[in-house]
């Protein structure tokens, strides 16, 4: 059942645009320069059924090549809308399939610029199997090149399964994606709800997670696309680009994080004190808001950023963050990204919902993604890391190359308050004012970093103005630690 655009457009367009001009005027503004080459300029469909045999325009509704952006070479496609809807048939999945295949064999980026109403409903089976070919494609090239779509219209039906397959999804406030649209949904389910409350960029910025960036028109969404690739290999096997090295920011680290383990604070202020230039490319800020992670560089390298957030829900960890998190990490994985792990983490939310939900499951994605992870690998422990969370946010336990930790940090089973009501439950209940001693005594004796030192769990006590030149200097020693090569796909999570 659909529920999407199918009106089919002029060859020609009331402003004397030739087919496919409107695409090759974002691919203008989104590749270098006279950058471009395009590539089955005039290919044209072969239906005949239901009126196709009289309308055959040039380009089939998508616009494909190659390019460059900022001097580094992409392959491209671009859907455009006034070309049969943007519908998919036979030629039009060709196409991208092909743009697709090219960029894995050349081993460059692709970007796909994504504003159709769904499969060519005239053509049939054939419109189907055309969907088949472009994620085969995306499946083959996963995990091998970077795959970058952009949602800058209409996206339903088959369409949406492409972007999901691909690495990063940016979509524009005015673009929406979905597998059945309203009408659909009105006649199956009884809802009532627009394209923009069904799938717009609320809804997958921010609560279904299947946009890493929202941005409010085209011109931002090809600037992220930018900044995205900058940090990015062109592929698996080769590395990403290295640039000058800028110093950090002056920042007082100490004076970020709060002494008292239960007050907020923007562990993104962290972040932007230890990278090179202050500099952090956040993905998926508005979803699992819990856990940040993104992209920065340190002496001039990209890392890969993994932080718990104790601005939200206290920085815990839940599905939705452990989802979020286990395919970032095996993006970098893929890509031979280091990764820098920041934990401040006082366990795993609790509750009905996260256990009927697969809380079980989804943590475990973020726990393998981080055991099976060949890239280097480093974190510190920033002030607190209990229970399973602890080991999960890549311990010394799961692998880790190195553990440091601030010198207040504390690494235990669960905090001071409930480990003591459990450890001295007859004390207190025989004299309920000795607690407080009893806290201080637990946390002294069993959660003090300096007995997680002792032990191995961590590899060094290190002041917080001393986090970048220690991150730094392991980064550099642990950088030929792999060589660029394919490992695995990114599996959808």
């Amino acid at each position: 059942m659909r529920d999407t655009l199918q009106a089919e457009s002029p060859a020609v367009d009331a402003a004397g645009l030739q087919p496919g001009d409107g695409a090759r005027q974002r691919l203008g503004r989104l590749l270098d320069h006279g950058s471009f080459v395009e590539l089955g300029a005039e290919r044209q469909h072969r239906a005949n059924s239901f009126g196709l045999d009289k309308h055959r325009p040039d380009t089939d509704g998508v616009v494909a090549g190659t390019g460059a952006i900022g001097a580094r070479p992409v392959a491209v496609y671009a859907q455009d809308r006034r070309v049969l809807g943007g519908s998919l048939g036979e030629a039009h999945a060709d196409k991208i399939a092909r743009t697709i295949e090219q960029a894995t064999r050349g081993g460059v980026p692709v970007v796909g610029i994504n504003d159709s109403g769904g499969a060519r409903i005239q053509e049939g089976v054939a419109a189907l199997d055309g969907y088949g070919q472009v994620f085969r494609a995306n499946v083959a090239a996963s995990g091998r090149v970077p795959q970058v779509a952009l949602i800058l219209g209409p996206c339903a039906g088959g369409a949406v399964y492409s972007p999901a397959l691909m690495d990063f999804v940016v979509m524009s406030d005015d673009a929406y994606m979905f597998l059945t649209g309203p009408r659909v949904v009105k006649a199956v389910t009884g809802e009532d709800v627009d394209a923009r409350g069904l799938g717009g960029p609320e809804v997958h910025g921010g609560r279904s997670g299947s946009a890493h960036f929202v941005v409010a028109d085209d011109d931002e969404a090809f600037q992220v696309t930018a900044d995205l690739l900058s940090y990015l290999p062109p592929s698996a096997w080769t590395p990403a680009p290295a640039v000058e090295v800028e110093s950090a920011p002056d920042v007082d680290l100490a004076g970020i994080v709060p002494d008292d383990a239960r007050a907020p604070y923007d562990v993104r202020d962290v972040i932007c004190g230890i990278v090179d230039a202050g500099r952090f490319l956040e993905v998926q800020e508005r979803w699992a808001r819990n856990l940040v992670i993104g992209f920065a560089r340190m002496d001039g390298q990209t890392v890969g950023i993994v932080a718990n957030q104790a601005k939200w829900l206290a920085g815990v960890l839940d599905l939705t963050a452990a989802e979020k998190g286990a395919r970032f990490v095996r993006f970098c994985d893929a890509f031979g990204i280091p990764l820098v792990v920041l934990v401040d983490v006082p366990g795993f939310l609790p509750g009905t919902s996260q256990e009927v939900n697969g809380v079980i499951r989804k943590g475990a994605k973020l726990l393998h993604a981080f055991a099976s992870a060949t890239v280097p690998r480093v974190t510190v422990v920033l002030r607190k890391a209990f229970g399973g969370a602890y080991i999960v946010m890549n311990s010394r336990s799961l692998g880790a190359d190195a553990v440091l930790a601030w010198p207040d940090a504390e690494l235990a089973v669960m905090g001071a308050e409930g480990a003591a009501d459990i450890i001295f439950r007859r004390q207190i209940e025989v004299d309920a004012d000795r607690r407080e001693d009893l806290i201080d005594q637990y946390r002294r004796d069993a959660m003090h970093v300096t007995l997680a030192a002792r032990r191995g769990s961590v590899d060094q006590i290190i002041e917080p103005h001393e986090t970048r030149s220690a991150l730094v200097g392991l980064l550099r020693t642990l950088r030929g630690g792999r060589r660029p090569d394919y490992v695995h796909d990114n599996l959808p999570q």
